[in-house]
């Protein structure tokens, strides 16, 4: 059933909650607005608390409502997310490929997730800012080997040269679509985006991961 919340608001047929996970300055919020909006401002702007914003997508034939969270990653606000992990569907890990201990912090959210968040609960890798090559910390193999080790999609994006930020979204988009409502059908992305759900995340990443 098709549902819509107000007259004129946009039709859809699964509403789909996402986070957006990781520490202070990654570029969450970047990433959300270039994923929702279209747009990037270079100006770092700390996210208090948590903000939202969503877009309307075509996945396997059905129109998906995500509602993507914007979580606080500054370690004096880490005890506000916990409350937003349980409704989650998806979660989108982030560190930054210029800083080794957003990398190394990422297995603190994960361990969050585990603790806190259901258990059928979507998740994708991302390494942020890779149009800064020249400041590289995080190879791209350890992004790759890491996302192997908890067998998730891993992409390399930009938020900037807005590299990989749709194709990341709609991978966790097609995964929750396979998981939470799989009479949509077993190939995601219908005509429109054709990315394929596979058992084998591990060599989905290599397809798909920047660099």
């Amino acid at each position: 059933m098709t549902r819509s919340t107000r007259k004129g608001d946009e039709q859809y047929d699964h509403l789909v909650k996402l986070l957006l996970l990781g520490d202070s300055a990654v570029g969450k919020s970047s990433l959300l607005m270039r994923f929702c909006e279209d747009k990037f401002t270079p100006q770092f702007v700390l996210t208090i608390g948590v903000d939202f914003k969503t877009k309307t997508v075509a996945c396997g034939g059905k129109r998906l409502k995500l509602q993507v969270w914007d979580t606080a990653g500054q370690e004096r606000f880490r005890t506000i997310t916990p409350a937003y992990y349980r409704s989650a569907m998806g979660v989108i890990l982030t560190y930054d490929i210029t800083s080794m201990e957003t990398f190394n912090n990422i297995r603190y959210w994960m361990k969050n997730l585990e603790d806190y968040a259901d258990k059928n609960v979507q998740k994708v890798l991302i390494g942020n800012k890779c149009d800064l090559e020249g400041d590289r910390q995080v190879p791209t193999q350890r992004g790759r080997d890491l996302a192997a080790e908890y067998h998730i999609p891993f992409f390399e994006t930009s938020a900037k040269s807005n590299s990989n930020v749709e194709a990341s979204f709609m991978c966790i988009s097609d995964l929750i679509r396979a998981s939470r409502f799989p009479d949509d059908g077993e190939m995601a992305g219908g005509g429109s985006h054709g990315i394929r759900v596979t058992q084998q995340p591990d060599q989905q990443q290599k397809k798909k991961c920047c660099g």
